[in-house]
C-alpha cells in the first residue's frame, strides 16, 4: 500500500447539501488517504443551513463550506482528482468540464434533501436519511484498496458502489 492521498470531488447542480455531505464525511473517514471537496454546476450561492446542521450534529467541523462552482477545479492550477463523483442526478446529465488528469467518474444518484417540501422537523429528518446513504456509501468506498485497482476495475469498483445503501 502506497502513501497516496486520493483527490475525491463530489459534484451537485447547486452544491449546497449532498456534495457538501459527502465532502465533510469523506474527508473525515478517509483519515489523509482521502482529500475530498465539492463543487456545483449551478452553485446555489450558500451551503444549506439544514447540511451544516446535521454536520455539525455529526461532529463536523462546518467552518469553511461555501457553495463553488465546478468551475474552479477545471482550472489548471486546480488539484488534480483522482475520481470525480456526482451525487446527483440532474449533474450527471450534465456536460461536465473537461477534468485535468482524466480522473476516473461514476454516479451515485441520493435523493435531494434541500428539494424536500415540508415542515422543519421533516426536512432535518429528511437531510438525516439522506446523510446516513451517503455516509454508508462513503464507509464501504473508503475500504477499497485503490492502489490496487488498474482504471477499468476502478470505475468496475465505483459503478457497483452506486448499489449500496
Amino acid at each position: 500500500m502506497t502513501d497516496k492521498t486520493y483527490n475525491v470531488l463530489f459534484l451537485c447542480t447547486g452544491n449546497s447539501a449532498r456534495s457538501v455531505m459527502a465532502e465533510a464525511i469523506l474527508n473525515r473517514l478517509g483519515r489523509g488517504r482521502f482529500r475530498a471537496f465539492s463543487a456545483g454546476s449551478h452553485p446555489a450561492g450558500r451551503v444549506n443551513p439544514f447540511t451544516l446542521d446535521v454536520l455539525k450534529t455529526h461532529g463536523h467541523p462546518t467552518d469553511g463550506f461555501r457553495s463553488k462552482s465546478w468551475d474552479e477545479f477545471a482550472r489548471p492550477d486546480a488539484p488534480p482528482m483522482d475520481i470525480v463523483v456526482t451525487v446527483c442526478d440532474s449533474a450527471a446529465g450534465e456536460v461536465c468540464p473537461v477534468w485535468p488528469g482524466r480522473p476516473a467518474t461514476a454516479h451515485w444518484g441520493f435523493p435531494d434533501p434541500a428539494a424536500f417540501q415540508g415542515g422543519d422537523a421533516d426536512k432535518r429528518a429528511f437531510f438525516e436519511t439522506v446523510y446516513g446513504m451517503i455516509e454508508k456509501r462513503l464507509r464501504a468506498f473508503a475500504t477499497l484498496n485503490l492502489d490496487r485497482l488498474d482504471p477499468t476495475r476502478l470505475k468496475q469498483a465505483l459503478r457497483a458502489l452506486a448499489e449500496v445503501g
